[in-house]
């Protein structure tokens, strides 16, 4: 990917799926990249194939819902690399619950990874990229923020959230060189989503267009693209790959 040489990614949940996928292309691209994960075990073989094909990575575990995780995940890539210049907030859980049987803590968890741990992210970072007058705030939405999702009440909540902090972040760093963008995927071939009833896996191929779903290299080089200089005047923008699964077809 043209347009990420020389830069230091930081990506959270990179342990598995869309994260491992979008380490794997911007390493390719000659970015360094910061592998965060709450499983450790998972950050560390996503390190292991960067470093395979001749790139450099650490691992760390990250919860970003603690915001002195956060930061700290930010010093050592720091220590590693000398800077943050690109960061990947795609962390998240997703579970299936009817809002009526859904607990307090089910619905604080599913904001605290999801949006919080947006914010601590985009907290974290900013001071340096302030100072080089540089940098790529991406997040991971999903196209439910857009579409809804039956027993996904909180988890669209919290994308939704995300998506809006996208832009009012967009809105206040407009003059400052730094971009805030998001992806939205639609349903991505993610373990996330393989753990969902086979019922419910099925229906939802039958809504997308280009009956597949998506892989987690096609979000993969959304973010690369958002990440790369060739962006510098795209921001406030949410790019939802998703099959077509938005378009009016028959």
């Amino acid at each position: 990917m043209p347009g990420v040489e020389g830069k230091v990614a930081l990506i959270t949940g990179a342990g598995s799926g869309i994260g491992r996928a979008t380490a794997l292309v911007l390493a390719r691209g000659g970015a360094c990249v910061v592998v965060c994960d709450i499983n450790l075990p998972g950050a560390e073989e996503t390190a292991q194939e960067v470093t395979r094909a001749g790139h450099r990575a650490i691992p760390l575990r990250v919860d970003v819902s603690q915001l002195d995780e956060v930061e700290q995940a930010v010093a050592h890539a720091c220590a590693a690399f000398g800077r943050v210049d690109i960061l990947f907030s795609n962390a998240g859980i997703a579970e299936q619950v009817p809002l009526l049987e859904m607990t307090e803590a089910q619905w604080d968890r599913m904001f605290s990874v999801h949006l919080t741990g947006t914010y601590n992210c985009f907290r974290a970072v900013l001071p340096g990229m302030l100072e080089r007058n540089w940098g790529r705030l991406i997040s991971t939405s999903s196209m439910g923020a857009m579409t809804g999702g039956v027993r996904l009440a909180h988890y669209c909540a919290a994308k939704a959230g995300i998506a809006g902090l996208t832009v009012a972040m967009a809105s206040e760093l407009a003059r400052t060189g730094i971009t805030v963008n998001a992806v939205a995927p639609g349903v991505i071939d993610t373990p996330m989503v393989r753990q969902s009833p086979e019922r419910w896996v099925e229906r939802m191929l039958k809504t997308i267009p280009m009956r597949r779903f998506g892989k987690p290299e096609d979000i993969a080089h959304a973010v690369a693209y958002l990440a790369s200089e060739e962006a510098g005047f795209v921001t406030g923008q949410i790019l939802s790959p998703n099959g077509g699964s938005r378009m009016k077809w028959c």
